[in-house]
């Protein structure tokens, strides 16, 4: 699953390290998070800087938005909030604030995703010294949630070609089966795999990766990116 964010394209970003990109847009977040919302000229300017990257990259910008759907369920957090908190005012500001920056941050995300494959993004982050025991969980979730969707897509062939539509309420019953059904084969083909993997000398370790040096341009690009970020922040807040 994790692999169908990624995009093939020949572009500056989907040439550069793993880890590199990632240095880079956790510096870009820090600096973004920092940034009062009052600062609304410092926004205007991120957002510039974020559509400027998705072009460089080559990325479809109608399908980075749709991708940026995922984080509705914040903007609907962010849009309670003035009606639930006793100060409407800071409420208000609190909301656009986490609309902003969530938004960013989904679009740094969904860059990051698109010109990276999500094998290199781990390999990224053990580059970058991350314990070894959170890489493996993400390998591990990555490789599962491919081996989940697929068993799905099984599923709901099998059940389409045995006439089954589902139309309401009245047929959630079925899809509660067939929820229970996926999870116990997912449990029985991670119990499977394990067996596998200890058969094969697993012993609680993943093959270790050459770490990869960072070259004079993804030092550059990294510099320059968070030199920009701070660049915008400050003029923004002088210029208000």
């Amino acid at each position: 699953m994790g692999e169908r964010f990624y995009v093939h394209r020949h572009s500056p970003i989907h040439s550069l390290a793993p880890h590199a990109k990632i240095l880079a847009i956790l510096g870009l977040l820090v600096i973004v998070v920092a940034t009062p919302i009052q600062n609304y000229i410092a926004f205007i300017a991120y957002f510039s800087l974020v559509i400027a990257l998705v072009l460089i990259a080559k990325l479809p910008i109608w399908q980075s938005l749709k991708r940026t759907t995922i984080e509705i369920p914040f903007i609907f957090f962010a849009i309670l909030m003035p009606f639930v908190s006793p100060d409407k005012e800071a409420a208000k500001i609190a909301a656009i604030s986490i609309i902003a920056k969530a938004t960013i941050g989904t679009l740094l995300a969904i860059i990051l995703s698109g010109t990276t494959p999500a094998r290199e993004i781990l390999r990224g982050f053990e580059t970058l010294k991350m314990p070894a025991l959170i890489v493996q969980i993400a390998s591990f979730m990555l490789r599962y949630l491919n081996v989940i969707n697929d068993e799905m897509e099984r599923m709901t062939v099998a059940r389409a070609s045995r006439g089954f539509e589902p139309k309401g309420i009245r047929d959630w019953k079925f899809l509660a089966a067939a929820a229970g059904a996926l999870f116990i084969r997912s449990y029985e083909r991670g119990e499977r795999v394990h067996l596998s993997m200890i058969s094969r000398g697993y012993d609680g370790k993943l093959p270790s990766v050459q770490s990869q040096l960072v070259a004079k341009q993804e030092i550059l690009f990294i510099i320059a990116t968070l030199f920009l970020a701070l660049v915008l922040a400050i003029f923004g807040r002088n210029f208000l």
